[in-house]
């Protein structure tokens, strides 16, 4: 079981930076991947950005040059500096943990809202 705990979600201006933090605890194996979810009012749960343990990263082309996903390993942490939000960003965040990139999710955090006023 790997347990999950986002922080760092609130309100920003267009233009403005938010940074989300996620830490992860419990049976976690030592090459795995995590990142993050997003999911707007109405709509799907949709891919953010992925890391490897490794380093190799992922993400969505919505926030590409935008977004950067980074993680701390010995802290089993893993980040989203999320700069020039957009009101299109508004979502609940979700971050993930899975044994590889591009592979479904095992377990889930509680969420972090995320919104962007314009």
């Amino acid at each position: 079981q790997v347990h999950l705990v986002e922080s760092g979600g609130g309100l920003a201006q267009a233009g403005g930076s938010l940074r989300l933090s996620c830490a992860a605890s419990g049976s976690i194996f030592s090459i795995n991947a995590m990142g993050w979810y997003r999911q707007a009012p109405g709509k799907q749960r949709e891919v953010v950005a992925g890391i490897h343990s490794g380093g190799t990263t992922n993400y969505a082309d919505s926030v590409k040059g935008r977004f950067t996903i980074s993680r701390d390993n010995a802290k089993n942490t893993v980040y989203l500096q999320m700069n020039n939000l957009k009101p299109e960003d508004t979502a609940v965040y979700y971050c993930n943990y899975a044994l590889a990139l591009n592979r479904p999710p095992l377990y889930w955090g509680q969420g972090t809202q995320v919104t962007v006023s314009s």
